[in-house]
């Protein structure tokens, strides 16, 4: 008996969620594992034989998938865009998502359970990031972590943690002014009370990551 043809589809309604899906959507897909979270992945192409429908899809890493393992600076939305490539059962499909640059993502006013964000490609082979490095900021060198609260030195514009500078996220989100250590006139930290004066400009003092919407 011949095999049914196969055919490409220009879009696919995975019926236990009713959602339509197409090339280039962003989608959640159910892992092996029950216990793990979602699997995050970008549909290549959609195919169709019989009755049975199959995508095309590229994989997105989450931090604790890749070599390095998950570090201090990744988000807990984070995302690595892989080379890996793989074909799975539309029906496995859990969801639509969306994967934003990073960019993006930290201009979102509310950040949903389906907001991802990703800023590197991932090899999975070798393990290797591109781009290979990324800014740096605060007195520890790290990239920007869109979870963690920052505030912003009025002088070079650098950003730190409150923990760098000896200081809890209560008093950052108290200050009126500050100054880092390299800017500040005595060479030590400098901060003003908001109640000390008029104030000219307010201390900035910012996460990206904005609650998370359930």
């Amino acid at each position: 008996m011949a095999k049914a043809p196969r055919r490409t589809l220009d879009s696919y309604t995975v019926k236990p969620i009713n959602k339509t899906v197409k090339p280039g959507d962003c989608v959640l897909m159910r892992p092996s594992d029950p216990s793990k979270p979602s699997y995050v992945a970008k549909i290549e192409r959609i195919e169709s034989r019989g009755h049975s429908v199959r995508v095309h899809v590229r994989w997105y890493y989450r931090p604790e998938d890749s070599i390095g393992g998950r570090r201090q600076f990744h988000g807990s939305k984070e995302v690595f865009q892989s080379d890996h490539y793989d074909t799975q059962s539309a029906e496995t499909i859990e969801g639509k998502c969306t994967v934003h640059s990073f960019k993006n993502y930290t201009t979102l006013d509310a950040v949903g359970n389906d907001d991802f964000f990703c800023r590197f490609e991932y090899n999975s082979s070798s393990g290797a990031f591109n781009p290979e490095s990324v800014a740096v900021y605060c007195k520890c060198e790290m990239p920007y972590n869109p979870d963690d609260l920052m505030v912003q030195c009025e002088g070079c514009s650098d950003w730190f943690h409150p923990a760098c500078i000896e200081m809890s996220a209560e008093e950052a989100k108290r200050l009126g002014h500050f100054f880092c250590e390299k800017c500040s006139s005595e060479g030590q930290k400098k901060v003003k009370s908001s109640h000390h004066g008029t104030r000219q400009s307010e201390a900035k003092v910012e996460t990206k990551r904005r609650k998370v919407m359930k």
